[in-house]
């Protein structure tokens, strides 16, 4: 694994640990060039998703670029480090579960969405507030109502 401080590829590995449903290992990891110290997150890959965006562009689906959302949406909320990593683990495995090597952009978001919703609604809107792209207040009122009305 290569540093991320110095660039140097011999990094060694000082610890690991299973999360607590055994989905990923957690390895925390030493430089010996510049002694920095460092984690990295081990998961299984059932297949290679490929995500067809809505301008028909196909892209490799990024575990990373769903945390980042997913971050976004419980920023400053009640939901741990941890927590938010078995959040975006269970959306990957429904992901997975769906048996498609290609997944559109829009079932993404809907996955993520629904998942939010259970979880946290500040989050839920949040995520729905980029993800359907509002624009207006009016926006946030209808998905208000409907919130309510569930």
């Amino acid at each position: 694994m290569k540093c991320p401080f110095c660039g140097c590829l011999d990094t060694q590995v000082k610890d690991s640990r299973a999360n607590e449903d055994a989905s990923s290992i957690r390895r925390r990891r030493v430089c010996p060039e510049c002694g920095s110290r460092f984690t990295t997150l081990e998961t299984v890959q059932l297949r290679e998703l490929m995500v067809i965006k809505r301008n028909k562009e196909r892209v490799p689906f990024s575990r990373e670029k769903l945390y980042r959302s997913v971050q976004l949406a419980v920023r400053k909320r009640p939901i741990d480090a941890e927590r938010l990593e078995k959040i975006v683990s269970g959306i990957i495995r429904q992901l997975e579960a769906m048996g498609d090597m290609e997944i559109s952009s829009e079932q993404i978001g809907k996955t993520v969405m629904e998942t939010l919703f259970t979880l946290d609604k500040v989050a839920f809107i949040r995520y729905a507030s980029v993800y359907k792209n509002f624009n207006t207040i009016q926006d946030f009122k209808d998905l208000m109502e409907e919130l309510i009305e569930k």
